[in-house]
Protein backbone atom coordinates (compact mmCIF):
# COMPACT_ATOMS: atom_id res chain seq x y z
CA UNK A 1 0.00 0.00 0.00
CA UNK A 2 2.89 2.20 -0.09
CA UNK A 3 1.73 3.98 -3.08
CA UNK A 4 -1.35 4.87 -1.41
CA UNK A 5 0.26 6.27 1.41
CA UNK A 6 2.10 8.23 -0.83
CA UNK A 7 -0.99 9.35 -2.36
CA UNK A 8 -2.74 10.55 0.82
CA UNK A 9 0.76 12.21 2.02
CA UNK A 10 0.44 13.84 -1.46
CA UNK A 11 -3.23 14.52 -0.63
CA UNK A 12 -2.71 16.12 2.79
CA UNK A 13 0.02 18.27 1.39
CA UNK A 14 -2.42 19.90 -1.31
CA UNK A 15 -5.07 20.51 1.51
CA UNK A 16 -2.76 22.34 3.18
CA UNK A 17 -1.56 24.16 0.46
CA UNK A 18 -5.66 25.00 0.06
CA UNK A 19 -6.07 25.78 3.41
CA UNK A 20 -2.93 28.69 3.24
CA UNK A 21 -4.53 30.11 -0.17
CA UNK A 22 -7.90 30.36 1.03
CA UNK A 23 -6.83 32.31 4.46
CA UNK A 24 -4.61 34.37 2.55
CA UNK A 25 -1.57 32.88 4.25
CA UNK A 26 -0.44 32.66 0.25
CA UNK A 27 -0.46 33.40 -3.42
CA UNK A 28 -4.21 32.58 -4.58
CA UNK A 29 -4.38 31.46 -8.31
CA UNK A 30 -7.48 32.93 -10.09
CA UNK A 31 -10.21 30.59 -11.16
CA UNK A 32 -10.17 29.78 -14.85
CA UNK A 33 -12.21 30.67 -17.43
CA UNK A 34 -15.24 27.91 -17.50
CA UNK A 35 -16.07 28.88 -21.15
CA UNK A 36 -15.58 26.61 -23.81
CA UNK A 37 -14.54 23.84 -21.37
CA UNK A 38 -17.23 20.94 -23.20
CA UNK A 39 -16.02 22.43 -27.04
CA UNK A 40 -12.61 21.44 -25.90
CA UNK A 41 -13.22 18.21 -23.52
CA UNK A 42 -13.45 14.74 -25.13
CA UNK A 43 -12.27 16.11 -28.83
CA UNK A 44 -10.03 13.36 -30.75
CA UNK A 45 -11.40 10.46 -29.31
CA UNK A 46 -10.45 11.77 -25.37
CA UNK A 47 -12.26 9.96 -22.47
CA UNK A 48 -13.69 12.90 -20.19
CA UNK A 49 -13.04 12.24 -16.55
CA UNK A 50 -14.57 14.84 -13.87
CA UNK A 51 -13.02 15.05 -11.13
CA UNK A 52 -15.60 16.37 -8.34
CA UNK A 53 -14.55 18.18 -5.18
CA UNK A 54 -10.91 18.01 -6.32
CA UNK A 55 -9.42 20.91 -4.18
CA UNK A 56 -6.03 22.01 -5.72
CA UNK A 57 -4.90 18.31 -6.87
CA UNK A 58 -5.18 17.19 -10.79
CA UNK A 59 -5.21 14.16 -12.83
CA UNK A 60 -1.57 13.89 -11.94
CA UNK A 61 -2.55 13.31 -8.42
CA UNK A 62 -4.92 10.54 -8.88
CA UNK A 63 -3.37 7.12 -7.78
CA UNK A 64 -5.11 4.96 -10.33
CA UNK A 65 -3.30 3.73 -13.20
CA UNK A 66 -6.18 3.36 -15.40
CA UNK A 67 -6.27 7.42 -15.79
CA UNK A 68 -2.49 7.36 -16.81
CA UNK A 69 -2.65 4.47 -19.62
CA UNK A 70 -1.59 6.32 -22.93
CA UNK A 71 -3.94 4.05 -24.25
CA UNK A 72 -7.45 6.20 -22.86
CA UNK A 73 -6.04 9.82 -23.33
CA UNK A 74 -8.44 11.27 -20.20
CA UNK A 75 -9.38 14.68 -20.64
CA UNK A 76 -9.53 15.83 -16.98
CA UNK A 77 -12.24 18.72 -15.93
CA UNK A 78 -12.09 19.91 -12.44
CA UNK A 79 -15.27 20.69 -10.45
CA UNK A 80 -14.67 22.58 -7.19
CA UNK A 81 -16.98 24.82 -4.80
CA UNK A 82 -14.04 26.97 -4.13
CA UNK A 83 -13.38 29.09 -7.11
CA UNK A 84 -9.47 29.75 -5.41
CA UNK A 85 -8.41 26.65 -6.25
CA UNK A 86 -8.95 27.70 -10.09
CA UNK A 87 -11.55 24.80 -11.23
CA UNK A 88 -12.29 24.06 -14.77
CA UNK A 89 -16.08 24.70 -13.57
CA UNK A 90 -17.16 26.29 -9.86
CA UNK A 91 -20.28 24.20 -8.64
CA UNK A 92 -20.80 21.86 -5.95
CA UNK A 93 -21.59 17.79 -6.10
CA UNK A 94 -25.19 18.99 -5.43
CA UNK A 95 -25.79 21.44 -7.88
CA UNK A 96 -23.58 20.45 -11.74
CA UNK A 97 -25.86 22.57 -13.90
CA UNK A 98 -22.58 23.91 -15.64
CA UNK A 99 -21.92 19.88 -16.47
CA UNK A 100 -24.64 18.94 -18.93
CA UNK A 101 -26.08 15.36 -19.31
CA UNK A 102 -24.16 13.14 -20.08
CA UNK A 103 -20.81 14.68 -21.38
CA UNK A 104 -18.77 12.59 -18.69
CA UNK A 105 -17.44 9.45 -19.54
CA UNK A 106 -15.93 8.38 -15.45
CA UNK A 107 -16.46 11.21 -11.86
CA UNK A 108 -13.54 10.87 -9.65
CA UNK A 109 -14.36 11.93 -6.26
CA UNK A 110 -12.22 11.65 -3.17
CA UNK A 111 -12.95 12.33 0.85
CA UNK A 112 -15.54 14.49 -0.84
CA UNK A 113 -19.14 12.44 0.00
CA UNK A 114 -18.55 12.39 3.75
CA UNK A 115 -18.59 16.41 3.79
CA UNK A 116 -22.04 16.31 2.40
CA UNK A 117 -25.46 16.37 5.06
CA UNK A 118 -26.98 13.18 4.60
CA UNK A 119 -30.28 14.39 2.98
CA UNK A 120 -27.97 15.74 0.31
CA UNK A 121 -26.22 12.36 -0.71
CA UNK A 122 -29.18 11.43 -2.92
CA UNK A 123 -29.17 14.08 -4.68
CA UNK A 124 -24.78 14.37 -5.27
CA UNK A 125 -25.05 10.76 -6.72
CA UNK A 126 -28.39 11.91 -8.97
CA UNK A 127 -25.89 14.92 -10.27
CA UNK A 128 -23.22 12.10 -10.89
CA UNK A 129 -25.57 9.98 -12.89
CA UNK A 130 -26.80 12.75 -14.62
CA UNK A 131 -23.86 13.63 -16.35
CA UNK A 132 -22.33 10.66 -17.16
CA UNK A 133 -22.69 8.82 -20.23
CA UNK A 134 -25.14 5.79 -20.71
CA UNK A 135 -21.51 3.21 -20.22
CA UNK A 136 -19.60 5.85 -17.73
CA UNK A 137 -19.10 5.10 -14.16
CA UNK A 138 -17.84 6.69 -10.57
CA UNK A 139 -15.04 5.92 -8.23
CA UNK A 140 -15.66 7.14 -4.84
CA UNK A 141 -12.93 7.00 -2.18
CA UNK A 142 -13.72 8.28 1.45
CA UNK A 143 -13.10 6.99 5.08
CA UNK A 144 -14.25 3.77 6.30
CA UNK A 145 -16.30 4.70 9.25
CA UNK A 146 -16.77 0.96 10.36
CA UNK A 147 -12.88 0.98 10.63
CA UNK A 148 -13.12 4.14 13.01
CA UNK A 149 -16.23 2.74 14.85
CA UNK A 150 -14.59 -0.18 16.18
CA UNK A 151 -11.53 1.37 17.41
CA UNK A 152 -14.15 3.77 19.01
CA UNK A 153 -15.93 0.54 20.62
CA UNK A 154 -12.47 -0.39 22.10
CA UNK A 155 -12.29 2.97 23.72
CA UNK A 156 -9.21 4.22 21.76
CA UNK A 157 -11.14 7.16 20.01
CA UNK A 158 -7.73 9.48 20.29
CA UNK A 159 -5.07 6.89 19.88
CA UNK A 160 -3.44 6.88 16.39
CA UNK A 161 -5.32 5.35 13.34
CA UNK A 162 -2.64 6.16 10.79
CA UNK A 163 -0.59 9.01 9.67
CA UNK A 164 -0.46 11.12 7.31
CA UNK A 165 1.47 13.96 5.96
CA UNK A 166 -1.08 16.24 8.30
CA UNK A 167 -0.55 14.39 11.39
CA UNK A 168 -2.03 11.73 13.04
CA UNK A 169 -5.28 10.57 12.36
CA UNK A 170 -7.71 9.45 15.13
CA UNK A 171 -11.11 7.76 14.64
CA UNK A 172 -12.48 11.14 16.02
CA UNK A 173 -10.39 12.46 12.97
CA UNK A 174 -11.95 9.95 10.45
CA UNK A 175 -15.85 10.09 11.98
CA UNK A 176 -15.61 14.22 11.56
CA UNK A 177 -12.67 15.31 10.36
CA UNK A 178 -8.70 16.21 10.98
CA UNK A 179 -9.23 18.83 14.20
CA UNK A 180 -6.84 21.36 13.21
CA UNK A 181 -8.10 21.54 9.98
CA UNK A 182 -11.86 21.85 11.25
CA UNK A 183 -10.78 24.21 13.92
CA UNK A 184 -9.19 26.44 11.50
CA UNK A 185 -12.38 26.13 8.61
CA UNK A 186 -15.33 24.46 9.95
CA UNK A 187 -17.42 25.46 6.75
CA UNK A 188 -14.73 23.75 4.10
CA UNK A 189 -13.64 21.22 6.73
CA UNK A 190 -16.57 19.71 8.79
CA UNK A 191 -17.70 16.18 8.57
CA UNK A 192 -21.68 15.85 8.67
CA UNK A 193 -22.23 11.91 7.32
CA UNK A 194 -20.36 8.82 6.80
CA UNK A 195 -20.58 5.53 5.42
CA UNK A 196 -19.60 1.96 5.78
CA UNK A 197 -19.01 -0.17 2.35
CA UNK A 198 -22.74 -1.27 2.49
CA UNK A 199 -24.14 1.66 3.24
CA UNK A 200 -21.95 3.26 -0.18
CA UNK A 201 -23.21 0.56 -1.78
CA UNK A 202 -26.91 1.15 -0.94
CA UNK A 203 -27.25 4.77 -1.75
CA UNK A 204 -25.44 4.48 -5.17
CA UNK A 205 -28.03 1.36 -5.44
CA UNK A 206 -30.52 3.73 -4.98
CA UNK A 207 -29.73 6.15 -6.80
CA UNK A 208 -30.12 4.08 -9.70
CA UNK A 209 -26.18 3.06 -10.80
CA UNK A 210 -26.93 -0.55 -11.79
CA UNK A 211 -23.70 -2.30 -11.16
CA UNK A 212 -20.62 -1.45 -8.16
CA UNK A 213 -17.42 -3.03 -7.20
CA UNK A 214 -16.09 -1.72 -4.01
CA UNK A 215 -13.92 -3.06 -0.75
CA UNK A 216 -12.15 -1.87 2.08
CA UNK A 217 -8.89 -1.01 2.83
CA UNK A 218 -8.70 -2.17 6.91
CA UNK A 219 -4.84 -0.39 7.01
CA UNK A 220 -6.11 2.81 5.50
CA UNK A 221 -9.27 2.88 7.05
CA UNK A 222 -11.25 3.82 3.98
CA UNK A 223 -13.20 2.31 0.91
CA UNK A 224 -12.75 2.17 -2.79
CA UNK A 225 -16.09 1.66 -4.96
CA UNK A 226 -16.51 1.87 -8.32
CA UNK A 227 -19.94 2.45 -9.54
CA UNK A 228 -21.21 1.86 -13.25
CA UNK A 229 -24.55 4.01 -15.06
CA UNK A 230 -25.07 1.11 -16.98
CA UNK A 231 -25.36 -2.94 -16.30
CA UNK A 232 -21.99 -5.03 -16.15
CA UNK A 233 -21.72 -8.92 -16.01
CA UNK A 234 -19.42 -9.90 -13.07
CA UNK A 235 -16.57 -10.12 -15.19
CA UNK A 236 -16.57 -6.67 -16.94
CA UNK A 237 -17.06 -5.38 -13.71
CA UNK A 238 -13.92 -6.94 -12.10
CA UNK A 239 -11.89 -5.80 -15.21
CA UNK A 240 -12.93 -2.38 -15.18
CA UNK A 241 -11.96 -2.51 -11.30
CA UNK A 242 -8.36 -4.18 -11.74
CA UNK A 243 -7.95 -1.28 -14.12
CA UNK A 244 -9.58 1.77 -12.44
CA UNK A 245 -8.91 0.93 -8.31
CA UNK A 246 -6.39 0.21 -6.33
CA UNK A 247 -5.29 -3.27 -5.20
CA UNK A 248 -7.55 -4.15 -3.10
CA UNK A 249 -4.89 -6.42 -0.79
Amino acid sequence: MRFFREWLGRCSQLWLEGFNKRHGLAVQVPAANQEGIWQRAGRNGEQVLLHVGCGYATIEQIPLSGFHSPARRWREVRLDADERVAPDIVGTMTEMSAVPDGVVDAIFTSHGVEHLYWHDVPRALAEFRRVLADDGFVIVSCPDVQSAAQMIAEDRMFETAYVSQAGPITPFDILYSYRPFVEANPEWMSHHCGFTLTTLRDVLLQAGFKSIYGFRVLNEFNLWVLASKSNRTADELVLLANEYLPPAG
